[in-house]
């Protein structure tokens, strides 16, 4: 674990209402996300990740051009995405995205490479669902090989072969932070821990103490294979309200709409208020006040070892003054205090 916890926030862009209660559109949205990085910035959060989708209920499909618009207005906030769906990408145009992305912010780039919790991209851009494990192997053993820098030569089962290839632009100071974004395989840490990306876990229900093995697996495998000791981090949803019954009357609502949607796609139950207090007292919602979320992340971090928190704030319409406050919060209030807690010991 880093010596200081890094503590960040991500956003998918939901949509979300306006003052009038209508939905806003995916433009807007964009535009308030630019404006929500800017206040994490000055509040003093580490990160922003921007998640990538293809859907009608979130804004962002190309996170690397809204990060290059944070970096313009921006001062030290590090932006990267939450995830990049690599599966349905080509490595080497993701690449050249994140060198120049990385030009722009001046070295405060970062990618988290995953297979994504969606499907949407597959069918958009051509792709077989049945080559999912197959495209995401080619993809970032591709993208591993361009990091290295200078000529490449690659080849593959899912794309044409690089023989001798320079890609530009090269990255300015020849290293770019790239995590790999992890829901539970085992696989997917060891893949992590072999070419040596720091891992990611995606943690959005049950207990996040569980995760402690898949830790554990990690740096197991990063040692065997002669590896130094990489950073872990964890993504989890959360709001952060004055006191914890206002977050709880804020957040549920909102909450609720978007679990119950993917819970209705993917054969889930409706969410209940048992289920909710559950995942707020023993599970992975980081929701409350101020103290109370900073005691929950602090656990959490020694528990696992975390070198990095993010709280993925925006949950369905959540709209953007409740976004606004929760950000303020959790730069001015909980990032201190966590802090104060990891010290303590």
């Amino acid at each position: 674990m880093s010596a200081i916890l890094e503590l960040g926030v991500d956003t998918f862009g939901d949509i979300y209402p306006g003052e009038d209660g209508a939905l806003l559109p995916a433009a807007q949205v964009i535009r308030d996300v630019v404006d929500q990085a800017v206040l994490a910035d000055q509040c003093g959060v580490d990160f922003i990740g921007l998640g990538e989708h293809h859907r009608a209920d979130y804004a962002i499909a190309a996170p690397e051009i809204v990060m290059a618009a944070i970096a313009a207005k921006t001062t030290r906030i590090h932006a990267g995405t939450a995830v990049t769906v690599l599966s349905s990408d080509d490595p080497v145009r993701l690449f050249q995205r994140f060198s120049t992305l990385d030009a722009i912010s001046q070295g405060r780039s970062e990618v988290i490479l995953g297979r994504g919790s969606f499907i949407e991209s597959f069918p958009l851009f051509g792709f077989d669902l049945k080559d999912y494990e197959a495209l995401f192997e080619d993809r970032i053993d591709l993208f591993a090989a361009l990091l290295k820098g200078g000529a490449v030569s690659w080849r593959g089962a899912t794309r044409a072969a690089l023989n001798n290839q320079k890609i530009f632009p090269p990255l300015e100071h020849g290293k770019l932070k790239v995590w790999v974004g992890v829901g539970g395989s085992p696989e997917s840490v060891v893949r992590a821990a072999h070419y040596g990306f720091p891992l990611m876990l995606a943690v959005i229900g049950g207990a996040p103490q569980r995760f402690r093995p898949y830790v554990d697996l990690f740096h197991q495998a990063l040692e065997k294979s002669g590896k130094q000791p990489l950073p872990v981090g964890l993504h989890s949803h959360g709001y952060i309200g004055k006191t914890d019954q206002a977050a709880r009357e804020e957040f549920w609502p909102d909450y609720k709409a978007m679990r119950d949607k993917i819970g209705a796609e993917r054969g889930w139950g409706q969410f209940t208020t048992n289920e909710f207090e559950r995942e707020i007292s023993h599970g992975s919602l980081y929701v409350g006040s101020p103290e109370t979320v900073a005691r929950k992340i602090a656990s959490v971090a020694k528990h696992l070892g975390l070198a990095r928190f993010d709280l993925k704030y925006s949950s369905g319409p959540l709209p953007h003054r409740k976004i606004m406050n929760c950000i303020e919060l959790y730069g001015t209030k909980v990032i201190p205090l966590v802090r104060e807690m990891m010290a303590e010991g």
